[in-house]
């Protein structure tokens, strides 16, 4: 979908006039579902550009004010939903700027496997009640991603030990505990570093209740093997959990690479990482 400075200035003016007039400046990124827009020096402007996220600007204003108060680090505020125009289809939001770099793990503390622990189990905590199980990642059947994923690992040259992580995920029991609240997209593009510490944790638009394995994944999505040892240590859970964990990374990176290849690098590095954190778990 194109979307350019003039249409986000002119929805700004439209729908929101006290903003208008603040610099407004694209923020370029590596993420496929929103255009963001620098507003002013504290807010955002957040618009999907795909059919498929077109609900995570209403998602981001019904979840984010119940989790944020619990969580160590900080979350965009939503200030403001903005409506459809005749030049744009989907609601989209100006939300609270917030500081902070995204970055790599071996660029961070080395502590930071125990903070995204203490970032999960806060969230986890949180009440569910009222929550449907998730449709996304983190849902009751991982299996319902079975054909897609085989079709990914084939095109990707058909790896007999990625397919064997998968086959252990899909056939690893169920999580049969309470709905956990997850993230469900918990990857080196949505977490902000100051200083090398864990700050704030962006883009919750697909947050719901469901299995902690949909945000066990980061494990491998972002940390390294002293990371993950660290993380896995603080956070607990039992051998399955773990294993289904690994199919969500999986499913994410085979996935990506399979439909898009290199054509966004940054999505493309998140992914290859992954693969290779998997594989080297795995022989070793």
């Amino acid at each position: 979908m194109k979307i350019d400075r003039s249409l986000v200035d002119g929805m700004i003016r439209g729908q929101f006039p006290r903003w208008h007039g603040l610099e407004l400046r694209e923020l370029r990124h590596g993420g496929t579902d929103h255009a963001i827009y620098r507003l002013g020096d504290d807010l955002a402007v957040r618009l999907p550009r795909l059919e498929e996220a077109k609900d995570q600007a209403e998602r981001d204003f019904e979840v984010v004010p119940g989790l944020a108060p619990h969580l160590p680090v900080a979350l965009p505020e939503p200030l403001a939903l903005g409506e459809p125009t005749e030049d744009y289809p989907f609601r989209w939001s100006v939300v609270r700027w917030l500081g902070g770099d995204i970055s790599t793990i071996d660029a961070v503390s080395p502590h930071t496997g125990a903070r995204l622990a203490e970032v999960l189990l806060a969230l986890q905590k949180v009440d569910t009640t009222g929550e449907s199980w998730t449709t996304y990642r983190g849902r009751h059947d991982i299996s319902i991603s079975d054909a897609g994923v085989r079709w990914a690992i084939a095109k990707l040259g058909g790896d007999p030990m990625l397919t064997a992580i998968w086959d252990d995920a899909i056939s690893a029991p169920r999580w049969r505990g309470p709905l956990r609240w997850v993230h469900a997209d918990l990857h080196r593009g949505n977490l902000l570093f100051s200083g090398g510490e864990l700050t704030g944790v962006i883009d919750w638009g697909c947050a719901a209740a469901g299995d902690p394995a949909g945000d066990l994944m980061t494990a491998w999505l972002f940390l390294d093997e002293r990371g993950r040892t660290l993380f896995q240590r603080e956070i607990g859970y039992d051998d399955a959990t773990w294993t289904r964990a690994r199919g969500w990374a999986l499913e994410l990176s085979v996935l990506a690479l399979a439909r898009r290849g290199d054509s966004n690098p940054f999505v493309a590095g998140i992914a290859r990482h992954a693969l290779a954190q998997l594989l080297t778990e795995r022989t070793g």
